[in-house]
């Protein structure tokens, strides 16, 4: 028994050695310097905790880095968490009904321009926000898009209220913190006569009672479209002809960690019912090499990737970006 025993000892002394990383001096001196940048501070237990989350995902970042892909990744401030841990503070985490097969959208035959950003057309793109530890990122895909049609069509760009769409859209099968779709909340905000400004109903990044107040509505919607699911020639043709459009796709661990170049992946599914991140196509181009890609808006602060901006690559459904796709119609 006693010779078992020893056995046992000598077994999970060897199996906590391989299993835990030996962190490198220069490893914790990263930690301690991306801490700083972000102001995080721990307790002891956590530090070391958070430590090896970090050293772990540093590695990943490098190994990706030292081969040859069309992005590269990057140290942001979700470099301490596991994607488990992202997952469940920035992303969908309710199944979502994302299943317009057929949609409302017209296209015309073209041609269309090579490369199209509506952030250089003028003042029609609210700068990027940060949606913090709520799974609200299809509010701020429902209000850059609002906010886009709505400057396209008056001239005035307004910055738009996500927390009335947490706290009031639930009758239109969203889920505030939880989720939701940018197609049922420009439902929501047709049927309920408007939506409010940041100004006037600010964000507070967690669920919270209805607050909407009719006379200080600002935006308002005549219809929402929806572009049939898979048709991603129809999103050139809407993003070149008319404005910004809403997106839903899956985000898998890598993107955690982009930081340039133009995202693509194996890993991710291309179905409606994988879509987990809401996000605003704000335009599309081509690299040097022929790669077609999308300009995205995200909603994880400017401190995430390009100044909070991703490319994906176009043409393919990558990680299912075509299959839920929508605008509204301004009525102004």
């Amino acid at each position: 028994m006693a010779l078992f025993g020893v056995l046992w000892f000598i077994f999970t002394v060897f199996s906590f050695v391989h299993l835990t990383p030996v962190i490198l001096p220069e490893e914790e001196y990263q930690f301690k310097q991306w801490m700083s940048q972000f102001n995080n501070i721990y307790d002891t237990e956590e530090y070391y905790h958070r430590l090896r989350i970090f050293t772990e995902n540093k590695r990943e970042i490098d190994h990706h880095n030292a081969w040859k892909h069309s992005f590269t990744m990057g140290l942001n401030q979700f470099s301490a968490m596991t994607f488990e841990e992202f997952r469940k503070s920035f992303l969908l985490t309710e199944p979502q009904n994302c299943s317009a097969t057929k949609g409302g959208h017209v296209s015309r035959a073209g041609p269309y321009p090579e490369f199209v950003d509506w952030r250089m057309k003028g003042n029609v793109v609210t700068p990027v926000k940060n949606q913090g530890y709520c799974g609200s990122c299809w509010t701020f895909s429902t209000t850059g898009c609002l906010e886009s049609v709505n400057a396209i069509a008056t001239g005035k760009l307004i910055s738009l209220s996500e927390q009335q769409l947490i706290d009031c859209a639930q009758d239109f099968n969203n889920h505030g913190c939880m989720g939701g779709l940018p197609s049922q909340a420009f439902e929501y905000i047709k049927y309920n006569n408007g939506l409010m400004t940041e100004e006037d109903y600010p964000y507070k990044g967690h669920d919270d009672s209805c607050h909407f107040e009719p006379a200080f509505a600002a935006a308002f919607v005549l219809d929402s479209v929806n572009i049939t699911s898979y048709d991603e020639k129809a999103m050139v043709d809407a993003v070149a002809r008319l404005n910004p459009v809403s997106f839903a796709f899956e985000v898998t661990a890598d993107f955690m960690h982009y930081k340039e170049g133009v995202y693509t992946s194996t890993q991710c599914k291309n179905t409606t019912d994988m879509v987990n991140h809401a996000v605003l196509a704000v335009g599309y181009g081509a690299e040097e090499s022929g790669t077609p890609y999308w300009i995205v808006k995200n909603s994880w602060g400017t401190d995430w990737g390009m100044d909070g901006y991703f490319l994906i690559e176009r043409g393919n459904n990558i990680c299912g970006l075509a299959a839920c796709v929508s605008y509204p119609l301004p009525l102004v």
